[in-house]
């Protein structure tokens, strides 16, 4: 099962691909718009999958079983 410190290395991965990004980006005149384009898109990436994570993480709604028998309810 998952743990909660799993955001913290996403995190820190994401950092480092982003320092890739904005490093090794090709020299030129559209220097600003690689790196602009790398970093956006993994951040984008990353927020997607952490929202995602969080969602499963910590429900907001709890899961209702509707096939079980009376005296398994609880009440």
């Amino acid at each position: 099962m998952a743990q909660g410190y799993s955001i913290f290395v996403g995190l820190f991965v994401i950092v480092a691909m982003c320092a890739a990004a904005w490093f090794l980006a090709p020299k030129g005149e559209n220097r600003v718009l690689w790196r602009s384009s790398l970093i956006l898109a993994i951040v984008s990436c990353y927020l997607m999958w952490a929202i995602t994570f969080l969602a499963q993480l910590h429900p907001l709604i709890r899961p209702k079983r509707h096939d079980l028998r009376e005296e398994f309810l609880e009440h």
